[in-house]
């Protein structure tokens, strides 16, 4: 038997039993036993990640869009083979998500890489879910192409429309605060999330979505449709093919992934009005291609790209409308002239060539153009000072103005359990002006950074109609949240940054206009603050646990774990 030079197919990382040509002998005798022709094993493979899990509500209709990959894959002349990985679904995992989306691109980066495959589609939808995938998919270096669930549809309830998850808080909020009851708040629980799909709103997964198509790495036209729209699924059958071409004409994802094609990412970022966490996964995706993203870089792209999209949470439309509205394509050709045109698409073409059509429709009330934007400014900003030497992010489309530049005292709460048994005290002492601060939600944290920074409003405060207040923690927040909230504050709380050391009363300053985050406390009582405070807590005596302390980095590193990243920082 002689090699194919070079090996493509089931050809490909042959296993090693110390005889190539008895591995290729072995694995092809045993594909014959799963009914594979001759002619179907001379060809190439694409391999489709399945990520459906019944713990996943975001990814109920995976098998179908695996079933129409495939078909795309079969009409392109190439050999389809689904394999399992991972899958995170957002609010059935403890801790939180976060926590596990590096061990799901561990997974998906090993599987990609240890089995014979020439190109591979990811399927994925859920907020964690597409980051994991794209950092897998950057380290193991293939011919890729993202292809997402798609967003669900809204329902109708007592003449209002409803779609998970910003109504959700807006619903919960007015129960705590006493405006509706029990009875109201069961009924609107189960008319939220009535389809399948990923969140209605412009949330993380939404957001991800986006990116992913701005980046290059999804079929132009795809991030928006619906998951139980008919284009979804054909979608998924276009995808299939696309791969195949791209290992055909020997583009790798490394080719898509870019310096100038991430800062095209950035910019559609703050101009649909997307999750604070995009900037997380976003920074981490760069970093498995080696590319660093610059919270100061990203300053100056926010004060040049508006926001053009109104929808929710920051605006009033819903996913569906987006979609309808002419999609990402549409906020591409407004955005044109402060994109990189040369960059690659999964389609072949640059992002100029297809940006180069004639003007498709596009419906102006959901997505403004350039010249008449919803705000002048990008969606986030990220703040410096003395509580965040190395940064934190607010999202200013979603924040209330009046609060950008204010002194407030701090009422601090020192962990997830703190809060939660504090908050809702009558006895708080907390007026509508004080800053909220949380401590220890941060990566370094036990609770391994959860989206708790959108620290509900005191109950006592609530039902006075206050509805925002300055809230400042090292925790993350869901991107179907709004308010004025500063999060990823770093270095955090439990690796002993400064936010660590803030105390009930003392005084902070916030000024978006200077990009400014600072604690106003001398720093000799900062000074004798910390060596009076014990940030260690015991390791995790085994497993994933573990490695995630051992290696977890600051959110300016995108959490990503430093021996995953292209140049570790550590020996």
């Amino acid at each position: 038997m002689s090699d194919q030079n070079p090996p493509f197919g089931l050809a490909r990382n042959l296993t090693n039993y110390g005889d190539p040509d008895f591995a290729r002998y072995l694995r092809f005798s045993m594909a014959k036993s799963m009914g594979i022709s001759r002619a179907s094993l001379a060809k190439p493979v694409v391999g489709i990640v399945n990520s459906f899990s019944e713990f996943n509500n975001c990814h109920r209709t995976v098998p179908e869009l695996v079933a129409a990959v495939k078909r795309g894959v079969l009409a392109a002349g190439g050999l389809p083979l689904e394999f399992p990985t991972i899958s995170l679904g957002e609010v059935f995992l403890n801790p939180t998500s976060l926590f596990f989306r590096n061990l799901m691109s561990m997974d998906t980066e090993e599987m990609i890489k240890g089995q014979p495959m020439d190109a591979v589609v990811l399927i994925g939808g859920c907020d964690k879910t597409v980051p994991a995938q794209l950092m897998g998919a950057v380290s193991a270096g293939l011919p890729t192409v993202q292809l997402v669930t798609g967003p669900m549809m809204t329902a109708r309830w007592h003449g209002e429309r409803l779609g998970a998850c910003t109504d959700c808080r807006r619903f919960w909020a007015q129960f705590r605060a006493g405006a509706i009851d029990e009875k109201t708040i069961d009924e609107v629980e189960g008319n939220l999330a009535t389809t399948a799909g990923t969140c209605a709103v412009m949330g993380t997964a939404s957001t991800m979505a986006s990116v992913a198509e701005a980046l290059g790495m999804m079929l132009p036209g795809t991030a928006a449709i619906p998951a139980v729209h008919a284009d979804r699924i054909r979608a998924a059958e276009a995808s299939g093919a696309a791969a195949l071409a791209l290992a055909r004409a020997g583009k790798t994802i490394l080719d898509i992934i870019t310096p100038r094609s991430i800062e095209n990412a950035l910019r559609v970022l703050l101009a649909i009005g997307g999750s604070t966490n995009a900037i997380i996964h976003l920074t981490a995706i760069a970093g498995r291609a080696g590319i660093d993203i610059s919270l100061h870089r990203l300053n100056e792209l926010s004060d040049t790209t508006p926001v053009l999209v109104d929808l929710k949470p920051t605006g009033s439309f819903y996913m569906e409308d987006l979609h309808a509205a002419g999609g990402i394509g549409a906020v591409l050709r407004e955005l044109k002239p402060l994109l990189h045109l040369d960059c690659l698409t999964v389609s072949g073409n640059t992002l100029g060539e297809r940006l180069s059509c004639l003007d498709q429709y596009v419906d102006h009330g959901v997505i403004r153009s350039l010249r008449e934007p919803l705000q002048p400014q990008g969606c986030l900003v990220a703040l410096f000072g003395t509580l965040a030497p190395d940064g934190a992010i607010l999202k200013r489309a979603a924040a209330s103005p009046q609060l950008f530049e204010t002194t407030g005292r701090a009422v601090v709460f020192s962990s997830l359990q703190d809060l939660s048994q504090r908050i809702d005290d009558p006895e708080l002492d907390v007026l509508p002006e004080d800053f909220l601060v949380l401590q220890n939600a941060g990566p370094f944290s036990e609770s391994a950074m959860p989206e708790a920074g959108y620290l509900p409003i005191p109950q006592k405060l609530g039902r006075t109609g206050v509805k925002d207040m300055v809230r400042i923690s090292d925790a993350r927040m869901s991107g179907t949240a709004y308010g004025t909230v500063v999060l990823h504050v770093s270095p955090d709380a439990s690796s002993g940054g400064p936010l660590g050391l803030v105390r009930n009363g003392d005084r902070i300053r916030l000024s978006i206009k200077e990009r400014r985050l600072d604690l106003l406390v001398d720093d000799a009582v900062l000074a004798s603050r910390r060596q009076k405070t014990s940030h260690a807590s015991p390791a995790p005596a085994r497993g994933y646990a573990r490695l995630y302390r051992r290696e977890i980095m600051q959110a300016q590193y995108g959490c990503d774990f430093d021996f995953l990243r292209k140049n570790p920082t550590r020996t």
